[in-house]
């Protein structure tokens, strides 16, 4: 079974509650559920909070568009898609973040595809030296083993919150493939962290979602290319600021 794991919650410290923010009379959260489940690729669809009460209201977002949703730890994230991936016996995980409500489910079904017909452990199409994909169409495709592994072996405070990096810094005991686009661009911030990045988000479903759905990422390249005053809305924010972050807690702790 192929699960895909929308890890979510409301206690954001950058931009509180930014996945309940609406445009289109949907929420940001909905708007990607939608758009994931356009894969013809995934078998499930699991939203994961948190047990914090603040995030009752993710779960009740969940039962309103039927999906499921698994409740653990805010801190430990990697045990929490452990919880989710084994509460549904999952073999492969499609890891996706709610702070990527663009995602093009095409881009998705390729990742995977190029998981399974390659036996890989890891597919990814970014990684914190290399991208060539616009940020916030990160899409990670992950065998259900190599999870479990890195749940049982690590307590590194970074490999707990950011569920894949015991995986992908350990190159030479799981394979491990990265995507890249045909074109570079990595300059495009299309990723919800901050208030500037909900302005883009917004204009681009304003724009796009009234006429077409199911818009790809070809789609806002091309919108965005004709419209630069919203590419620049965002663009001096530096990205991976929460992830180095993580390594100076590491270190801070001795790892």
């Amino acid at each position: 079974m192929i699960a895909a794991i929308i890890q979510a919650r409301t206690g954001s410290t950058r931009l509180p509650g930014k996945i309940l923010r609406r445009t289109n009379s949907k929420t940001i959260l909905e708007h990607l559920l939608e758009r994931v489940n356009r894969s013809t690729k995934i078998d499930k669809i699991i939203v994961a909070t948190t047990i914090n009460k603040q995030d009752d209201v993710i779960v009740k977002l969940c039962k309103d568009t039927k999906t499921l949703c698994i409740r653990g730890s805010e801190e430990d994230v990697l045990a929490r898609y452990c919880q989710a991936a084994n509460s549904v016996n999952a073999d492969v995980v499609v890891r996706i973040t709610s702070d990527n409500p663009l995602i093009d489910h095409r881009i998705i079904d390729e990742a995977i595809d190029i998981f399974c017909n390659n036996k890989y452990d890891y597919v990814c199409n970014y990684s914190l030296h290399s991208t060539t994909y616009p940020h916030g169409f990160a899409v990670e495709v992950l065998s259900v083993k190599s999870l479990n592994e890195a749940n049982k072996e690590t307590i590194k405070p970074s490999d707990r919150e950011h569920v894949v990096f015991f995986i992908t810094h350990q190159p030479n005991r799981y394979k491990i493939f990265q995507m890249n686009y045909k074109e570079n661009l990595s300059s495009i911030r299309l990723t919800l962290d901050y208030e500037e990045d909900f302005q883009v988000i917004k204009s681009v479903f304003d724009e796009l979602y009234p006429q077409n759905p199911d818009f790809t990422m070809n789609d806002i390249i091309l919108w965005l290319n004709k419209n630069p005053q919203i590419k620049k809305i965002n663009s001096n924010i530096k990205p991976y600021l929460n992830i180095l972050k993580s390594f100076e807690e590491d270190k801070r702790k001795g790892f």
